[in-house]
C-alpha cells in the first residue's frame, strides 16, 4: 500500500491505495481509504511529523493485509472423532441483514426503549433474532430462537424473555415505525410523495374468536378467525407504516387512523394516497381532498350511476395513451371509435377518456368533485372474457353434478352465474329447486369487459394518473413476500399485544429485506426474493478450530452484489477468526456515526 496525492484547483486530497490484479490478470489499483485534506490529516495524525505518522499507519495496514493474504494449512485426522455436541456449521447470511439493521438505527431505538422501561433483558438481541430468522428461517418464536443458534453470533436470550419483549414491542410499535422512517431518510430520500395503501388478512390455527381474532371475509376463504393488516408503502415499495385491526373490520374504516399517524408522528402531510376500490369510500376520498393531500383510487364502474356507466362505455371519444413519449406519458390529440379499431393491431394499446363528476355524501350533504378516468384495453377485454368463459364452464359442471347448493356472491365464484328457480311457470311454489345458468348476469358482466375506472382529485394528465395507479402491484408484492417467503400465516399467538408484535417483526423484516434488495439490484441486475433469501440461507461456513471459517456456499452474482453492497467479503477460501470479528464489527456500523434518532 502507498500514499497518493490528488491535486485539483480547489483542494489537495490524500488517499491510501493498493495495487492488485483483477480476475483477468490485469494490474490495477483501488483506494483503500480516503484520508482527506491536509487539515483532516493533521487533525488525525498530529501537526508534528505528520507524514511520518501517516507512513507508519500505512505500514500497519500493509502488515494486516499481508496477514490476511497468508496461506493457511489445516490438518485433519481420519481417525479422530468429531467432538460430541460441537457445532461446526454456521450461517453468515444474516450479516447482510445485520448491516441494514444497524444502518436503520434499530439497535439505538432498542437501547432507548430499554432505558425507558429498565427491562432486565436485551431487547436489541431479541429483535435482531426475530427479524433475521423471519427472513431466513420463518417459524414460531420458539423455533426462531433455536434456528438463530445457526448464526455465527448466537442469541443470548431465553424464550420467556422473548415473549416479554413482544409485549414491549407492541406497546412501542407506533413510535418504532416513526423512528425507523426518520432514520431511513439518512439512507437516501424516500419516494413518499405518492404512497400506496391496501389491506389483507392473516388466518389463525385457532377456531376461537377473541380480541383481534375475529371471523371475517378471508382472502383464502378459510373457515378460521382472521386478523386484518393495513400497510402503507412508498413509491419504491419500501414499507412506511402498518396497522392491525380485528378480522371483521370494514376496509373503509381502516384508512384514516394510519393516515393520521403518518401526519402526526412521521410528519408526512403533502402526499397522494393511492388505493384500490376496497378502502375507497367517498368519506375517505373527501378526507384526502384537503390541504396538501390528494387521492387516486380504483372506481368500480358497476357502482356508478346509470348515466355515468353509459358515458364510460361509449364507443366514441377515446384517446390513445403513450407511456413512451419524449417528455413522459402523453395523450393523443386524435379521438378514436373503438368499433372501428382492429383488436389485433391495437392489442397492446391503452385508450382512455375522462370527465369531472360531482358526488354528494348522503350522510353529511358535502359535495366531492373528482375526475373519472376510464381506460379500455383489448387485451384486458380478452382476458376477462377468457376468465368468465372458464367460470361459466365450471358453473355448468356444478349444475350437471347437482352441487349448486348455496349460491355464491363473490365475483370469482362460478356459482354467481347460477340462478335458482323455486316456482312453476304458473307462479305456484315448486317442490324442488331448479338451477340454470344466469344468462342475464353473464350479459351484464360482459358489458364491462375491457373497461377500468380510476377516480382522482388531481389535475395531472390522465396518463400520469394511470401510471401511478399501475404501481399498486408493489404493495401486493409486499403482502406476497410476508405471506409466502416470511410465512407470517398462520398466526399461532393468542394475546392481542403479541399478535401486534408479530406483525411489527414481519413489517420490520420486510423493510430490512427491501433495503437489502434495493442495494443489490443494481446495474440492470434484478434478483427475485427466492434468489436473495435462498442465497442468504445457503451462506454457511465450516468452523476450523484455531484458524477461522471456510465458506461452503457457491459464489454467484448474488453473493458478489451482497458483498459489494455491504463493504466486506466473506467469500475468500478461508476467513480468519480475526477477520470474521472485523466483518461482524463492520456489519454493526451505522452509515452515520452520530445517528441520534430515537423513539
Amino acid at each position: 500500500m502507498k500514499l497518493t496525492v490528488s491535486k485539483s484547483k480547489n483542494a489537495t486530497l490524500y488517499y491510501v491505495q493498493k495495487s492488485y490484479r483483477t480476475e483477468s490478470g490485469k494490474s490495477s489499483t483501488r483506494t483503500v481509504e480516503r484520508l482527506g485534506s491536509i487539515e483532516e490529516v493533521e487533525a488525525r495524525f498530529g501537526k508534528e511529523n505528520t507524514m511520518e505518522a501517516v507512513q507508519e499507519y500505512i505500514k500497519g495496514l500493509t502488515k494486516a493485509d499481508k496477514e490476511l493474504r497468508r496461506d493457511v494449512a489445516v490438518k485433519f485426522s481420519q481417525s479422530a472423532l468429531v467432538k460430541k455436541n460441537e457445532q461446526r456449521c454456521f450461517n453468515g447470511g444474516y450479516l447482510f441483514l445485520q448491516k441494514v439493521y444497524h444502518e436503520l438505527g434499530l439497535d439505538k431505538i432498542c437501547k432507548k426503549i430499554e432505558k425507558k422501561y429498565k427491562n432486565e433483558y436485551d431487547l436489541d438481541d431479541i429483535l435482531q433474532m426475530l427479524l433475521y430468522t423471519r427472513v431466513l428461517y420463518p417459524g414460531s418464536k420458539r423455533s426462531s430462537l433455536e434456528d438463530a443458534k445457526r448464526f455465527i453470533e448466537r442469541p443470548k436470550s431465553d424464550i420467556h424473555q422473548v415473549y416479554r419483549a413482544l409485549s414491549l414491542l407492541a406497546k412501542e410499535s407506533d413510535d418504532i415505525q416513526a423512528a425507523v422512517y426518520r432514520n431511513s431518510l439518512k439512507l437516501g430520500k424516500r419516494s413518499d410523495s405518492v404512497i400506496y395503501y391496501d389491506c389483507t388478512n392473516y388466518y389463525f390455527e385457532s377456531e376461537e374468536e377473541s380480541g383481534l381474532r375475529q371471523y371475517g371475509r378471508s382472502k383464502e376463504s378459510r373457515p378460521n378467525p382472521i386478523v386484518q393488516m393495513g400497510l402503507f408503502t412508498d413509491k419504491d415499495g419500501i414499507p412506511l407504516a402498518f396497522c392491525v385491526n380485528p378480522g371483521n373490520t370494514a376496509e373503509t374504516t381502516t384508512l384514516k387512523p394510519p393516515e393520521d399517524k403518518l401526519r402526526e408522528k412521521f410528519g408526512i402531510s403533502k402526499v397522494v394516497v393511492c388505493t384500490d376500490g376496497g378502502p375507497a369510500s367517498y368519506e375517505n376520498r373527501l378526507n384526502d381532498h384537503v390541504g396538501e393531500r390528494a387521492f387516486i383510487t380504483v372506481q368500480s364502474l358497476k357502482k356508478l350511476e346509470g348515466h355515468l356507466q353509459d358515458w364510460a362505455m361509449q364507443t366514441t371519444g377515446w384517446r390513445l395513451v403513450d407511456f413512451k413519449g419524449k417528455n413522459g406519458p402523453e395523450l393523443s390529440e386524435k379521438e378514436y371509435d373503438l368499433t372501428q379499431l382492429d383488436p389485433e393491431t391495437h392489442a397492446d394499446d391503452l385508450f382512455c377518456r375522462e370527465r369531472w363528476i360531482k358526488t354528494t355524501l348522503s350522510k353529511t350533504g358535502e359535495e366531492l368533485s373528482q375526475r373519472l378516468i376510464v381506460t379500455f384495453s383489448f387485451k384486458y377485454r380478452d382476458y376477462l372474457r377468457h376468465t368468465r368463459g372458464k367460470q361459466t364452464a365450471r358453473a355448468e359442471s356444478i349444475i350437471k353434478r347437482g352441487a349448486a347448493g348455496k349460491l355464491g356472491k363473490g365475483q370469482n365464484d362460478p356459482k354467481c352465474f347460477i340462478k335458482c328457480e323455486s316456482c312453476t311457470i304458473d307462479g305456484e311454489p315448486a317442490q324442488y329447486n331448479s338451477y340454470s345458468l344466469n344468462q342475464e348476469m353473464i350479459d351484464q358482466e360482459a358489458r364491462f369487459d375491457g373497461f377500468y375506472g380510476i377516480c382522482t382529485d388531481l389535475d395531472d394528465i390522465a396518463p400520469e394518473i394511470i401510471k401511478v395507479n399501475g404501481g399498486r402491484w408493489i404493495i401486493e408484492d409486499c403482502f406476497r413476500i410476508t405471506k409466502t417467503d416470511f410465512e407470517a400465516r398462520p398466526v399461532f399467538l393468542q394475546r392481542d399485544d403479541r399478535i401486534k408484535a408479530h406483525f411489527l417483526t414481519c413489517f420490520l423484516a420486510l423493510i430490512l429485506y427491501k433495503y437489502l434488495a434495493k442495494k443489490i439490484n443494481r446495474g440492470g441486475q434484478r434478483f427475485s426474493p427466492d434468489e436473495i433469501i435462498g442465497t442468504l440461507q445457503d451462506m454457511n461456513f465450516l468452523a476450523v478450530n484455531g484458524e477461522g471459517y471456510v465458506p461452503t456456499y457457491t459464489r454467484t452474482d448474488v453473493t458478489n452484489n451482497l458483498h459489494g453492497s455491504a463493504g466486506f467479503r466473506t467469500d475468500t477460501q478461508i476467513v480468519s477468526k480475526q477477520r470474521m470479528k472485523a466483518i461482524i464489527a463492520e456489519s454493526k456500523k451505522s452509515t452515520k456515526k452520530d445517528q441520534k434518532e430515537s423513539v
